[in-house]
């Protein structure tokens, strides 16, 4: 289980000459350096690509790189990965700060209304265009059921939110709420068959070496796999006993988000009838290996 904690990353960056990164100036255990939240085009009126969770310091930073970078206090439309409070919390306070807008992002019924956004429905193919930018949506599910990563096609660059990100790995959350591990490696697939050149992770720094992070994902969910057979094998018969036994290096800290990951994998080795699932009279969970 890795954690981007303690990274440090300016709070504007220029990745091309159509990317400036803007970050949400939310830092943690797990956002790191804070979400990566994207002004795009070349013109005086870009896109933006996820709002960051609301900072208050937030709207001032992204006004100012406006007006540095595009000469420009207009906002174009909004694009949204994902419905996770750290890509989709800002977006309020930046219709507020901004005017009207269109936010456009793939629906998740109950859980978009958390938020107070009018929301443009958007699914897999959609094409965004402002100027200099060609933006195709694909659907990406696994770290969320409505998560879209965006292609850019005149980089051959792909945004991918919190599927890749820019060092560690994600979190995959159960199917309840809203995670699936079979999807997520479904898509990871998936993503090896786009010509990409670079990637631009919703957080951390950006990956100039796609394919090889995208083969790294991979190789180590099959590892976290591999370790935790092997865990129930030798006795571990329970989501805590297995984190204690496969993230022996991992802080304390993070064994609860551990446990997750350790979960989702579970239930997709109980899909593939190959982990059995077993209630005691404490209706605590005990799994072993299936057939």
């Amino acid at each position: 289980m890795d954690s981007m904690q303690g990274m440090k990353l300016s709070d504007i960056e220029r990745w091309s000459e159509r990317v400036l990164v803007v970050r949400g100036l939310n830092p943690g255990v797990f956002p790191g350096p804070g979400t990566n939240t994207y002004l795009l085009g070349t013109g005086e009126r870009p896109l933006l690509l996820d709002t960051g969770s609301g900072e208050a310091d937030y709207i001032p930073l992204l006004a100012g790189a406006l007006r540095e970078h595009f000469k420009s206090d207009v906002l174009g439309d909004i694009l949204l990965t994902h419905v996770h409070p750290d890509h989709i919390g800002g977006a309020a306070s930046i219709i507020k700060h901004f005017g009207p807008r269109r936010v456009f992002k793939m629906p998740w019924p109950v859980r978009d209304d958390d938020f107070d956004v009018e929301l443009t429905a958007t699914y897999d193919g959609e094409v965004f265009e402002c100027e200099g930018v060609t933006l195709r949506a694909i659907h990406t599910p696994g770290h969320a059921r409505d998560h879209l990563c965006f292609y850019l096609e005149e980089e051959r660059a792909l945004f991918t939110g919190d599927v890749i990100l820019g060092a560690g790995t994600t979190v995959i959350p159960t199917p309840e709420s809203g995670g699936d591990l079979a999807q997520y490696m479904e898509t990871l697939s998936s993503l090896l068959e786009l010509d990409i050149e670079r990637i631009y992770p919703g957080h951390g720094p950006l990956i100039a070496e796609p394919i090889e992070k995208i083969r790294e994902y991979i190789a180590h969910r099959n590892e976290r796999e591999r370790q935790i057979i092997e865990a129930m094998n030798a006795g571990a018969q329970t989501v805590e006993k297995i984190v204690e036994r496969v993230y022996v290096d991992t802080p304390r800290y993070l064994h609860t988000a551990a446990g997750a990951s350790v979960l989702s994998h579970l239930i997709k080795l109980e899909h593939e009838d190959r982990a059995q699932r077993q209630i005691d009279a404490a209706g605590q969970e005990h799994w072993t290996c299936g057939r």
